[in-house]
């Protein structure tokens, strides 16, 4: 697990959001690459690319931010300066319409991304110069030979505009929460429905070249791609990012775009919202793209939302801060990745990993003051929905736990919990009270919302 002063070497040097207020209501995590060696010691592949915010803005505005960097973290880093002022410096006021907020953020993406293409315009200028120097018809075996300084020159060029960022961005405005993303950052809503289970939907899209409709919309560009026969686009698997100049103002130069009419390869982010935020919604996870890769490619599951949000749930029962919970939800899938990487020799690296969470009205039992919900879990017994495209879990009911200072949940009862301690015959404090369990068991079967196969008579 970092320590504080990986912590801070992990984000980015001093930026004007850093004196934005942090939002008490998220907690966020973080965990390095790693390429795994023999000995077990750690080495990671390059540093740090992945940069985040969670802020409160006003009473009724709170931003939340996940660059995940690609080829460097210029890009992240950029993008993390500039979004804020793009969304929060007097955009959002007397906007109350979905539509007109929607636009806000759209045209902030597009204005950090045309914002950062001018900041590097002298690179841009010099990688044209350079190729002007080497002839053309030199292959590059040949270029190289000729004009070593000039091929080197481009090389580290080329590397530096090729810098880009996926990224997921979560803006609550007004008690309406509204998601966008480009590239494979992704966003996980944790909410209930009418019958007290709790479900997971995926608010994002992977932009990648396994998307059809990212397909579809680049062939009608000139780009043709077989689903499934292609794993990258130019030096890029997404196809939608920030930055990277090199697919975009130069992706004539690789081959496979260059039929394309127009810049393949977009800026644009998908939005969706806003979603009122109600009691159904419990946590909000945002994650890059290394979280749940590295948990997919470890343990082979066509279920890796589920079983994240479900991971979400085990450490807000254990943990007392959700920084805690975040970090705990990393570390337990660094640990195994790592562990199946040392059983298995095809598994040799695992990327950057970011985790925010935050919380609406989810309970932290071990929490100084934890908020009541009256909503009860029991993780023992999970009932799975058949809806891939919504990525849906449910957790079925159970009963709830008082606290000293709320009503929250737990998963079991065993004397050797921590937080509940023995009298002095060594008998356990009662602690659970069951009232307001047989209360909403009576009203269910009322109302008929009781769970099929339940029977309580």
């Amino acid at each position: 697990m970092p320590t504080t002063l990986e912590y801070r070497e992990l984000q980015p040097s001093k930026s004007w959001t850093d004196d934005l207020p942090v939002c008490k209501l998220s907690g966020i995590g973080y965990c390095t690459n790693q390429i795994y060696r023999e000995n077990g010691q750690r080495i990671e592949e390059h540093p740090f690319e992945d940069c985040s915010f969670h802020c409160k803005y006003d009473n009724d505005t709170f931003l939340y931010v996940i660059f995940d960097g690609n080829d460097g973290k210029d890009m992240a880093t950029f993008a993390l300066q500039r979004i804020a002022a793009e969304i929060l410096l007097g955009q959002l006021v007397n906007k109350t319409n979905d539509e007109e907020i929607k636009d806000i953020i759209r045209q902030a993406f597009l204005a950090v991304e045309d914002s950062y293409l001018e900041s590097i315009d002298d690179k841009i200028a010099e990688r044209t110069q350079v190729q002007l120097e080497i002839p053309e018809h030199n292959t590059t075996f040949e270029a190289y030979q000729q004009y070593p300084h000039l091929v080197n020159k481009l090389t580290q060029l080329n590397s530096d505009l090729s810098c880009g960022a996926s990224a997921v961005l979560a803006l609550i405005h007004v008690n309406k929460l509204y998601i966008a993303n480009v590239g494979d950052c992704r966003a996980l809503l944790c909410k209930t429905d009418s019958n007290n289970v709790l479900r997971v939907v995926q608010l994002t899209v992977d932009h990648n070249l396994d998307n059809e409709d990212e397909i579809l919309r680049l062939s009608q560009l000139g780009v043709k791609i077989e689903k499934g026969k292609c794993s990258k686009l130019g030096n890029v698997g997404v196809t939608r990012c920030l930055g990277n100049y090199l697919v975009k103002g130069g992706y004539k130069e690789f081959e496979e775009m260059a039929d394309a009419i127009v810049e393949p390869i977009i800026s644009e982010p998908e939005i969706c919202g806003g979603i009122p935020i109600n009691e159904s919604c419990r946590f909000l996870m945002l994650m890059s793209k290394g979280l749940y890769k590295s948990l997919e490619e470890a343990t082979g599951t066509e279920q890796v939302n589920k079983d994240l949000a479900q991971m979400a749930v085990e450490q807000f029962r254990i943990q007392s801060t959700l920084t805690s919970v975040a970090q705990a939800v990393i570390d337990k899938v660094s640990r195994i990745h790592h562990d199946v990487a040392m059983s298995h020799g095809d598994i040799t690296s695992r990327e950057d990993i970011t985790l925010i969470i935050r919380n609406f009205n989810f309970p932290l039992p071990n929490s100084i003051s934890a908020p009541g919900t009256g909503v009860r879990f029991n993780l023992n017994k999970t009932a799975f929905v058949e809806n891939p495209n919504q990525s849906d879990f449910e957790l079925t009911l159970s009963e709830s736990i008082k606290t000293d200072n709320s009503e929250s949940t737990t998963t079991s009862s065993t004397a050797s919990e921590p937080g509940y301690s023995a009298q002095q015959d060594g008998l356990i404090k009662p602690y659970v009270d069951f009232s307001e369990y047989y209360k909403n068991i009576e009203l269910a079967k009322k109302n008929g919302t009781l769970p099929e196969g339940l029977d309580f008579d």
